[in-house]
């Protein structure tokens, strides 16, 4: 299914959840996406850079752990990068909502 060329994020979106079954993944991923979320809201509050900057290393590096580690698959954003950010935040929301489980 990696192989598929995938035009919306619609279509993309359960292939995204398929790369992310694991349940530490997702916590990874939740945690992650949460500092972003904290990072940049710390840089519009205190006009800090500094924020900015640790963005790519929070997102990315709490995600990478858990496709490299637990998933033990390759990261989507390589071959999808608009796509895999924006799912990130979709899941973030159906985690912290309860429509996805963080155990599948």
């Amino acid at each position: 299914m990696a192989d598929k060329k995938y035009k919306s994020l619609k279509e993309f979106y359960p292939f995204y959840l398929s790369e992310h079954q694991n349940f530490t993944s997702r916590i990874l991923h939740f945690t992650g996406t949460g500092l972003v979320i904290l990072a940049l809201l710390a840089a519009i509050l205190f006009h800090d850079s500094v924020y900015i900057i640790a963005i790519p290393f929070l997102g990315y590096g709490f995600a990478w752990v858990g496709h490299f580690f637990f998933e033990k698959n390759k990261p989507a954003t390589f071959q999808y990068p608009l796509y895999s950010l924006a799912s990130d935040f979709i899941l973030f929301w159906e985690l912290l909502n309860g429509k996805q489980p963080f155990k599948v």
